[in-house]
């Protein structure tokens, strides 16, 4: 087996999704997606902790770009142009090239209640983080969690746009779109 090629991890993704797609979620092995990946099992547990953890890798890295747009933007910035920076900055993870497998696994994902449930929970956590990077910066917490929520639900749009077949492949400005829609919303709710 090839254990020492690059993107060991980008190969194990690949290959689970390759046999969701075949096989079915249910139905597909650890030892058979690291089979397809030219992996040993051990190799797979080295960087997810389960299958499910295969549809949801990207989670640190999301978490870790949030925070980090979050801390830079300005000084000056609203609480709602702080998480626009933290959407901007997370938007590096959302290359053309991972459109079609995105889309892919949104399929897989919305086909099981389990599957579900965790994109919540992973969800959750985002928007956590960007609470607590308001917080950080000394947004109070009423504003902190409602700026955070809108962030969530601006993201959670801006990802369904960008993964339809016809969507836009720039998951920036479907960030900041989604962000504005929402910010005329609330203030229409006045």
């Amino acid at each position: 087996m090839a254990r020492w090629e690059p993107n060991t991890r980008a190969r194990l993704e690949l290959a689970a999704l390759e046999l969701f797609v075949e096989r079915g979620y249910d139905q597909t092995t650890v030892a058979e997606i690291a089979e397809r990946a030219g992996l040993t099992k051990r190799t797979f547990f080295r960087y997810f902790a389960d299958k499910r953890e295969v549809l949801f890798g990207g989670q640190d890295v999301l978490v870790r770009l949030f925070t980090e747009g979050i801390a830079a933007a300005p000084e000056q910035a609203t609480p709602l142009e702080t998480i626009g920076a933290a959407l901007e900055a997370g938007s590096v993870v959302f290359e053309q090239a991972r459109r079609a497998l995105s889309r892919k696994r949104q399929v897989i994902v919305a086909d099981h209640r389990d599957l579900r449930e965790r994109e919540l929970l992973k969800a959750t956590s985002l928007t956590e983080t960007m609470r607590e990077a308001l917080r950080e910066r000394g947004v109070p917490d009423t504003t902190a969690n409602l700026a955070s929520t809108v962030g969530s639900l601006a993201f959670t749009a801006a990802f369904e746009r960008w993964i339809a077949p016809d969507g836009n492949p720039d998951f920036a400005a479907l960030a900041g779109e989604a962000l504005d829609e929402l910010r005329k919303s609330v203030t229409e709710l006045g």
